[in-house]
């Protein structure tokens, strides 16, 4: 059963609907000892990092997620919110996976946000991507990307960048793009997640 962090990071209405559809069993975390309901972990989040991040502190819930051993998704913001540093609002992440999440630059001669399909291009044989075929396209809304560094990436799109699409460190797994927005690869995504 998924459990999704509600500390009210905006609308996780698609995440909830596209669970349904795929008749993934889910439920909302409000509170520290609510982790413990679920097997698997799911930080949403659309917005401000910067602000996402003091909701996340406010809510008393980081120390929780830090220890958590479990399989985590971070979606979007939430793949923000688990690494170092946000260049949104200059702000301290979770510092869960140790790269840094920088504003797209005017100078790439591309529209921000970067918003749209797009494809991602696999790094390793990360579960997520199970039966997935490389070069797919997902579903983008972000103006801040996180750094490519080839020890935690596992996939990667090319937006006037090389930015990282997904990242992994042990238990823990991000994903820029809306699998729940994305189709039937983005549904096969979160069913691998559920199945991790």
């Amino acid at each position: 059963m998924i459990g999704i962090v509600n500390y009210g990071a905006g609308n996780i209405f698609s995440l909830t609907a596209a669970l349904e559809r795929l008749d993934l069993k889910y439920g909302m975390i409000n509170s520290e000892s609510e982790f413990d309901l679920y097997d698997r972990i799911i930080i949403p989040g659309v917005g401000h990092a910067g602000t996402a991040m003091k909701k996340l502190v406010d809510s008393g819930l980081v120390p929780k997620i830090k220890s958590l051993t479990k399989p985590v998704l971070g979606i979007c913001v939430g793949m923000q919110l688990i690494t170092d540093f946000s260049e949104e609002g200059n702000s301290e992440m979770l510092s869960i996976i140790p790269v840094n999440t920088l504003r797209f630059k005017e100078a790439i001669s591309k529209k921000v946000p970067h918003m749209g399909w797009n494809q991602i291009y696999s790094e390793n044989s990360s579960l997520l991507f199970n039966g997935i075929d490389n070069e797919t396209y997902f579903y983008f809304v972000h103006s801040y990307f996180i750094e490519f560094n080839p020890k935690f990436t596992t996939a990667f799109c090319n937006y006037g960048i090389k930015f990282s699409a997904s990242i992994q460190k042990d238990n823990f797994y991000g994903v820029q793009f809306h699998p729940e927005k994305s189709g039937e690869a983005g549904e096969k995504l979160l069913k691998n997640f559920a199945n991790l």
